[in-house]
């Protein structure tokens, strides 16, 4: 069984562990933490591995306190997360502050910042055996060329040096590196698939999830392991509302074991008297309280609230008219008293991103409206991703696929940016002028952005030399659950083009939000609130 380091774990002092983690201070400590005594050790030894090179004085600590428990210890180079099985992530969430902050005495801790992901994100492409061609978003910041550029330099000194001391071709694969203002309303929109929702609206630590059941307090951690949550974590809430008691209901109604409408405290019954069918309902008694407790926080208030952010985010409502005026749009969500002041600012932040900026008259009025002086710079501190909050921007936003004829819910017509991008990616459709390569590109890759109307397009003669290429995505500063389930959504229609994405960490709205609050404070002030 795999397990998260930094979780809470029963011990198994009959079994030995494998341990696969970064040489930082708070995986050894961590580490530590499993063997303090031989009575009190979790595991029966220890077979550790770090993810990069150890530094002594780390390597010093291990060897003093728990030398005895340890059958070996050795570096291996792959310094990132495999959190999913098409998601991937640096684990470096500092990297926010110091790629976006304006502060120029952190020029030097940027550039520190900027060369360990350059490595890191050398190492993934290793592990996949892969020697992408590596392309960038050119505008408007210079982060993602800078980055693609390390990235590019780093391949290539890997790749002369590997085992066999052969130069290795690019291969048919291409990274993509963006900046996190490439969309800004992915970020603050509120999501009603499964994963995306659950970690906005409830307070989901480590993937560690806490509910009531049979009176008793209880903890579930959501992860690949758990086959049902991979099943419907990416599902529409009303879809997963639906399925769950189905489920329940073929194992109770295959036992005779319940009749009439499932309960949960009919399931605790169910538990006891079936002890062989125990885990397999456990895991949808989990799935149903966290879907319930989903729906008791978006019934009373956050339901009214998604039309009106679908409607800012798409410039049209649920019938396609555009909206006229988004200020009218936007004011019943900042005069209702129910709303707490991170919703009343997302929905601020999505009234000025449909307008692509505001000017400083209206920002002070909507701020002072609303009382929140002292949250202003969650709102104002995003130009320092490039995104335009005062003046309007002259420029016109980037042009969106058409997918009103797919079908969806009214409360989630908006798609992701970053689905355009791999769709386009995979189709050879994106810019080369806006999408630069900074490296030799691929020949699969090759195609010039422009198709002729009389063209005929080869797809099946390009299809067939995209099989087993990959599309790999870097975004700096984070990612959001719905940009998570866009990855899996384009790989399930593009089979021939697997697609893996990442970032330095995994975002919610609230925590973007305090991120993106600190940006203008110094590193010294940001690192005591967050300590306290």
């Amino acid at each position: 069984m795999e397990e998260n380091i930094y979780k809470n774990r029963e011990p198994v002092r009959q079994m030995k562990a494998l341990y696969f983690i970064s040489p930082t201070s708070k995986s050894v400590d961590c580490f530590l933490r499993d063997f303090p005594s031989k009575s009190e050790n979790k595991y029966k030894a220890a077979y550790v591995y770090f993810t990069d090179f150890c530094p002594d004085s780390l390597f010093n600590k291990i060897k003093a306190s728990c030398s005895k428990s340890i059958r070996r210890c050795k570096e291996i180079n792959i310094s990132f997360i495999p959190l999913e099985s098409q998601v991937y992530t640096l684990d470096v969430p500092d990297a926010f502050y110091y790629c976006y902050s304006p502060d120029p005495s952190n020029a030097n801790g940027k550039d520190a910042v900027m060369e360990a992901m350059a490595e890191q994100i050398v190492t993934l492409c290793a592990s996949l055996d892969e020697n992408p061609g590596v392309r960038f978003k050119s505008k408007p910041l210079d982060n993602a060329s800078k980055l693609a550029q390390l990235v590019e330099k780093k391949l290539e000194n890997y790749y002369k040096t590997d085992e066999k001391s052969l130069i290795k071709g690019k291969t048919h694969s291409q990274l993509i590196i963006i900046d996190r203002g490439f969309d800004p309303v992915s970020t603050v929109l509120h999501e009603l698939t499964f994963q995306a929702m659950a970690y906005d609206l409830l307070p989901i630590e480590n993937d560690t999830y806490k509910y009531k059941t049979d009176g008793k307090e209880k903890e579930a951690v959501l992860e690949e392991d758990d086959d049902l949550w991979v099943r419907i974590r990416h599902r529409h809430i009303a879809v997963v509302l639906e399925e769950i008691p189905k489920l329940m209901k073929e194992i109770s109604s295959t036992k005779k074991a319940t009749e009439g409408k499932i309960s949960l405290s009919a399931l605790a019954q169910l538990m006891k008297k079936m002890p062989h069918f125990r885990k397999q309902i456990t895991k949808q008694v989990v799935h149903l309280n966290l879907a319930e407790d989903c729906m008791n926080k978006f019934k009373p208030n956050i339901e009214k609230l998604c039309k009106t952010e679908q409607d800012l985010a798409l410039g049209t409502d649920a019938e396609g008219q555009k909206v006229k005026d988004s200020m009218r749009v936007l004011l019943p969500v900042l005069l209702n008293k129910n709303h707490d002041n991170y919703d009343k600012i997302r929905a601020i932040l999505l009234y000025i991103f449909s307008n692509n900026g505001t000017t400083e008259e209206n920002l002070d009025r909507l701020i002072q409206n609303v009382k929140i002086e002292n949250e202003s710079d969650m709102i104002r501190n995003w130009s320092y991703l490039g995104v335009p909050i005062v003046p309007p921007s002259t420029q016109s936003k980037p042009l969106r696929k058409d997918r009103s004829a797919e079908e969806t819910f009214q409360l989630s017509r908006w798609t992701p940016y970053i689905k355009d991008i791999l769709e386009d990616a995979i189709d050879n459709r994106l810019d080369s002028k806006e999408w630069p390569y900074c490296s030799q590109c691929p020949a699969v890759w090759n195609g010039s952005g422009a198709v002729s109307a009389r063209q005929k397009p080869r797809a099946n003669y390009l299809e067939d030399r995209k099989n087993g290429s990959k599309l790999i995505v870097f975004v700096i500063g984070g990612i959001t659950y719905s940009e998570m389930r866009c990855a899996y959504e384009v790989s399930q229609a593009h089979k021939s083009c697997g697609v893996i994405i990442g970032s330095t960490h995994i975002l919610t709205p609230k925590k973007l939000l305090d991120d993106i609050k600190m940006l203008n404070k110094s590193k010294d002030k940001v690192s005591i609130i967050k300590d306290e």
